[in-house]
């Protein structure tokens, strides 16, 4: 049977000679209110409209009830207050808090929420590059793309005098069957391998991969449609790609050099490369012998492998003795010795990628591919085969600092570490 409910205030007992008074009758309330700064910061550079603007909407004005800017409102700001599934939507549309970020505190039809359900959600989600007369939303994946980089260009009031851009491949695990799984030996698990590029904490590029490529697939067509992009505004920055040894390939070195942007990739050790620096490596040995402390101590010179590489080129070497055992490592750069010595080259420039690593791995898409009827990804996206879904990339586009009003230095100086 139901039960009684008194709507009498609770007596608690006075605190400090104040009285405590607790009702239930605060009307329509949401735990989410500090989303209100996040609209805030959409006010300030405009994230939402303009991705928005990367969509066309074909379905007839006259019967729309949700506007595409209100759907991708909802999707992106309902995954940054960390409601990840669809599902959420049957519940957060009639919610004040989402109404206001999405500006539309009330539907147009009496039978309607204000905000949309999953299954209009579900709708946005599986819209393709040309609309079709079940998928009347239609997305422009270059325009997506370049959004990304045109939010970086604008959150600096000058040129930067240099940058370095971060390459990165990490998991993004998988708990089914999706489309596409495979075992990676590595992370230990079925999982997809997206590609991400970052400058500081700015995403510019995320790409999603089945994961039984090379870490590395891709790479070379992403750096270049963003190196471009960047050089379109910034005609003299002076540019570093920086990475694992996972992309130290020879055509993406090769296409540096013929581009003109310099490197540092890691170098995987081999034999060849140890028997190198085994005088270093004893000489860290016995220094940490000496202090009982770990020791180290670096090598510069020049290398080329068997058969792989084109040229020889500039290799830094890391000759570390640390807890009775030696750890040596190796980085590959195409900057001169006058440019950045050895210590400081790897310690100050390449060691920085940890700060990266940190933001690539918060930074995997919450929005997996739904379903096998979504439009594969096309040559532009390398050709993958993976389903797409358009708002995944503006979910991480949420992680983006807002537009940087500091003085110039410090500008220049969150884009990247001088090298």
């Amino acid at each position: 049977m139901p039960t009684q409910c008194s709507a009498e205030l609770f007596g608690f007992a006075p605190v400090a000679g104040r009285r405590v008074d607790a009702a239930f009758d605060g009307g329509a309330i949401t735990s989410d209110a500090g989303a209100l700064l996040l609209g805030a910061t959409d006010r300030a550079i405009d994230l939402v409209g303009r991705f928005a603007r990367c969509f066309t909407d074909g379905r007839r004005s006259d019967l729309i009830e949700h506007e595409v800017v209100t759907l991708v409102g909802q999707r992106v700001f309902g995954i940054a207050l960390g409601y990840e599934d669809l599902n959420d939507h049957d519940v957060l549309r009639h919610d004040p808090a989402l109404a206001v970020l999405a500006g539309k505190l009330k539907a147009k039809r009496s039978d309607c929420a204000p905000l949309a359900g999953k299954s209009t959600l579900n709708r946005l989600e599986l819209s393709r590059p040309e609309p079709t007369r079940y998928h009347k939303i239609a997305f422009n994946g270059e325009a997506i793309e370049r959004l990304f980089v045109a939010l970086f260009l604008e959150a600096h009031r000058t040129a930067p005098r240099q940058i370095i851009l971060d390459l990165d491949a990490t998991d993004d695990p998988l708990h089914g069957h999706q489309e596409g799984r495979f075992f990676h030996g590595y992370y230990d698990c079925y999982c997809y391998l997206p590609l991400y590029v970052f400058c500081g904490r700015h995403l510019l590029g995320a790409k999603l991969r089945r994961s039984n490529i090379d870490g590395s697939a891709g790479s070379i067509e992403e750096v270049a449609r963003i190196i471009a992009q960047i050089r379109a505004s910034w005609p003299r920055v002076r540019i570093l790609l920086r990475a694992d040894s996972g992309f130290a390939r020879e055509a993406l070195m090769a296409w540096c050099e013929q581009h003109r942007v310099d490197f540092v990739f890691g170098l995987a050790r081999n034999a060849r490369l140890e028997a190198k620096i085994a005088p270093e490596l004893a000489q860290a040995k016995a220094a940490s012998q000496a202090s009982g402390q770990p020791a180290r101590c670096f090598k510069d010179f020049l290398w080329s492998t068997r058969d792989s590489w084109s040229r020889r080129r500039r290799v830094i070497a890391k000759a570390e003795w640390t807890q009775d055992e030696a750890n040596p490592r190796f980085v590959v750069t195409s900057l001169k010795p006058k440019a950045a010595g050895a210590r400081h080259l790897y310690e100050q420039v390449y060691c920085a990628r940890g700060e990266m690593r940190t933001a690539s791995r918060n930074a995997r898409p919450t929005c997996l591919p739904i379903g096998l009827r979504q439009a594969r990804c096309e040559p532009t996206n390398f050709g993958c085969g993976l389903p797409q879904c358009p708002t995944c990339c503006c979910v991480l586009c949420a992680g983006l600092d807002s537009r940087t009003r500091s003085s110039p230095k410090r500008a220049a100086a969150r884009s990247g570490s001088s090298f």
